[in-house]
């Protein structure tokens, strides 16, 4: 069973499936093969069917990669070994797994991409193993999961409730314990906020840390990023360091400078687990201060990324040759938004992307991370930030007021790692850390100090079928 987000290593009385890299370790050891692993996970796929988190399935492609994976010769095994890994259907793909972005009108088209993205391609080099597509709302248009004419993806710890978005079926699978680790992908908090929902730990990487081609789907102007969602710090900087391309590093300082945030907009339970993880921060020798929130900032990037969005989906209905009426409602709506935006109104939101960047970077001339709540509240029950009805103002400010502030890190090109954080009513909360770019490792070093000294989280479902 999955247990703590503090992980631990396999030792001879058996093992301790934390996260990933003890899966993998445990797979080395000859604990477990990687096909035992496999079918635990298809296994814990049809248990918790009713979860939503899988999209799509491919239980033959599953086992052959097992089985190849166990025949490989160690000296060519990768960190993340023999682990099983769904593809979140949007951004990123996986060759050989269907890719409609959460459209009934896209999925029936069947497309089926005959090569793996570059970021897939350097995952499948850790040795993951992608079986499966995780469920996503159509066109990553919400942070809630409920994708159009399938069940909606719920949260593990109260199944009423959503796990986030729009990687909502992946951060389901992780915390319900259909695989330890999955692809995500984050354009205005798609990893953090439903990290945030399920008590597990993300990284939105820096503008250009990780590949986007080779035909750059997802580029959305540049605010878009990927990689991974996942129980544990360390499983995520595997992930980051395995894909990561050549940019100039930025470690915080010997005695890393913390700025605390609390927005007007979040509630007491989530502004009392930030301020708790500054505490932490404070006790492992950091020095925390705190500063205005930058909710101005926070509300321009959300209108700038609404900005963005619209026109992406108009012109993405446009090249797969969709209507209007074959897509949900409040996405109609926001592609009617996206066609009557004109060239030079797109011109001035790149304008307003650049001015807002170069405000944002200037935060941390003077501190080497901000900490803030991700979510203003707990997660809200499936359907109330559905794309079925209401105005396309209606539902693009209740999410910004869900999670205020996100889009300043992909508006901004920031890094931004959200993890768990203490629990309230039986929920995870969690918190964030924003740093200038290129700062990723340290925000993974300075999540390491806050999960190191984090209460435990024990993670509501097991892997059906794997030894405890």
């Amino acid at each position: 069973m999955f247990r703590s987000t503090k992980a631990s290593p396999p030792d001879s009385a058996g093992f301790d499936v934390t996260d990933a890299t003890a899966l993998a370790a445990a797979i080395a050891a000859g604990q477990i093969s990687a096909v035992d692993v496999m079918e635990a996970s298809l296994s814990a796929c049809h248990a918790q069917a009713d979860l939503g988190a899988v999209a799509f399935l491919d239980e033959d492609m599953a086992l052959a990669g097992a089985r190849a994976a166990d025949a490989l010769p160690s000296d060519q095994r990768g960190p993340f070994h023999g682990v099983p890994f769904l593809v979140k259907d949007l951004g990123g793909f996986a060759k050989g797994l269907p890719a409609a972005a959460g459209s009934a009108a896209i999925r029936a088209q069947g497309l089926k991409p005959e090569t793996d993205s570059c970021l897939l391609h350097e995952l499948r080099q850790t040795g993951l193993i992608p079986f499966g597509v995780s469920a996503t709302p159509p066109f990553g248009l919400s942070l809630t999961c409920e994708p159009d004419g399938m069940v909606a993806a719920r949260n593990p710890w109260n199944p009423a409730l959503t796990p986030g978005g729009s990687s909502g079926g992946a951060a389901a699978a992780v915390a319900g314990g259909i695989v330890a680790i999955a692809h995500a992908t984050d354009a205005a908090g798609s990893i953090r906020v439903p990290a945030a929902c399920c008590g597990l730990t993300g990284l939105k990487p820096s503008r250009g840390a990780v590949p986007g081609g080779p035909d750059f789907t997802n580029h959305l102007m540049g605010i878009a990023s990927e990689l991974v969602l996942a129980r544990s710090v360390r499983d995520v900087e595997t992930a980051f360091q395995a894909v990561a391309q050549p940019m100039a590093p930025v470690y915080p300082a010997d005695r890393p400078r913390i700025a605390l945030a609390l927005p007007e907009r979040c509630g007491t339970d989530q502004c009392k687990a930030a301020k708790d993880a500054a505490d932490t921060l404070r006790d492992a020798g950091c020095e925390v201060y705190d500063i205005c929130t930058p909710d101005e900032m926070g509300a321009e990037a959300h209108a700038i990324a609404r900005t963005i969005l619209a026109v992406s989906l108009a012109e993405w209905l446009i090249a797969l040759r969709i209507s209007d009426d074959q897509v949900p409602p409040l996405a109609a709506a926001m592609a009617a938004e996206g066609r009557a935006t004109s060239a030079t109104a797109l011109f001035a939101a790149t304008r307003q992307l650049a001015r807002l960047t170069y405000r944002a970077r200037k935060i941390f001339s003077s501190v080497d991370a901000v900490l803030m709540p991700v979510l203003s509240s707990a997660p809200p029950v499936i359907g109330s930030l559905d794309l079925s009805g209401g105005s396309a103002d209606e539902l693009m400010a209740r999410l910004e007021a869900f999670a205020p502030n996100a889009a300043l890190a992909n508006v901004a090109g920031l890094p931004a790692l959200a993890l768990p954080f203490g629990m309230a009513n039986g929920l995870p909360i969690g918190v964030q850390l924003m740093g200038p770019p290129g700062s990723d490792v340290g925000l993974l070093k300075l999540g390491a100090l806050i999960e190191a000294r984090a209460p435990e989280l024990t993670f509501p479902s097991p892997i059906a079928g794997l030894p405890t």
